[in-house]
């Protein structure tokens, strides 16, 4: 057991959940769930537990009262081998950020269940703020800006939900680049799955309509990284004009891509909304409740509020 970890008290409430990861201390995660379950009438809490402890994790999970977690980074792969089965987007993306309870039929046995929220959040993104889908990316190529989990779980969301002719990957590594191709290919959706390395390239290809940015918001210094912000700005350019999704929201949503987007005549949707359906997802699976039962509006005002709070 780590000496660092706190372990939280469950007691004074009726079921329990965690945020396992580390760094956690800025997740909006429990405060997002608490909304959800005080809204619901439910004396439920999901706790942080900021650790890189598995077997921890792994004794926590078996109290009675537990309902399941949010599993982030660095345990987003590693909790794969401790689970009893996987969903097919969980298998799919090949990364979990969901733990929920199932029983086993036969024995009674309770399971442990993992899936991929991420790629709802994407895909619920645009189809709540984008008016109509097949004027603005339906059948048009997709652009996913980034190399990491959040890549492919955009590539999912584009091909298998979204409706994606095609789909461009932007990135500053082409190492990076070729394992998300490889690995998409390998779990099926791999299909139209372009690596545009420059300028000159995107100038030949036709304009996207959904863009998905899965990186850190930071100014390019190196060659490779303005590289690949000039092409990302020369396929925003373009002239049809769709919806982009900024997944960076910490500490602000307010990026240079978002702003960047924006002057290009880019419908901006903020990363929260990701963070928020793909959180309300989660809460389907825990409580058994569909998403019309959740209460949705108040969590948009909370995450605003807390929004409004950071940019002060």
């Amino acid at each position: 057991m780590s000496a660092e970890t706190v372990i939280p008290q469950t007691s004074h409430v009726e079921r329990h959940g965690y945020l396992f990861g580390h760094p956690i201390a800025h997740s909006l995660s429990p405060l997002f769930h608490q909304t959800v379950y005080d809204g619901l009438g439910l004396k439920w809490s999901q706790f942080p537990l900021d650790s890189l402890d598995m077997d921890l994790f792994l004794k926590l999970r078996q109290d009675p009262n537990f309902y399941g977690a949010s599993i982030t980074m660095p345990h987003k792969l590693a909790i794969i081998p401790h689970l009893d089965g996987l969903t097919p987007e969980g298998a799919d993306v090949g990364a979990v950020n969901t733990l929920f309870l199932r029983e086993d039929p036969g024995t009674g046995k309770r399971q442990y269940i993992g899936t991929n929220t991420d790629v709802i959040g994407i895909r619920d993104s645009f189809y709540e703020n984008v008016s109509n889908p097949d004027a603005c990316f339906h059948e048009r190529p997709g652009l996913v800006i980034g190399g990491g989990g959040a890549a492919r779980s955009a590539v999912y969301a584009l091909r298998r939900m979204m409706k994606a002719s095609k789909i461009y990957l932007v990135n500053r590594d082409r190492r990076e680049v070729k394992a998300v191709i490889d690995e998409c290919t390998a779990r099926g959706y791999g299909d139209g799955l372009i690596d545009v390395a420059n300028v000159e390239q995107a100038q030949e290809l036709a304009g996207p309509g959904a863009i998905v940015a899965c990186v850190p918001n930071f100014t390019p210094r190196t060659e490779e990284e303005k590289e690949a912000r000039r092409v990302m700005e020369c396929l925003l350019a373009k002239e049809h004009k769709g919806a982009i999704l900024e997944m960076c929201y910490h500490p602000s949503p307010w990026t240079e891509i978002a702003e960047i987007s924006q002057r290009a005549g880019w419908k901006l949707i903020l990363g929260t909304e990701a963070m928020i359906y793909q959180g309300l997802e989660q809460d389907k699976y825990w409580t058994g409740k569909q998403i019309h039962e959740l209460p949705v509006k108040k969590v948009h005002e909370v995450i605003a509020a807390k929004l409004n709070e950071a940019r002060l």
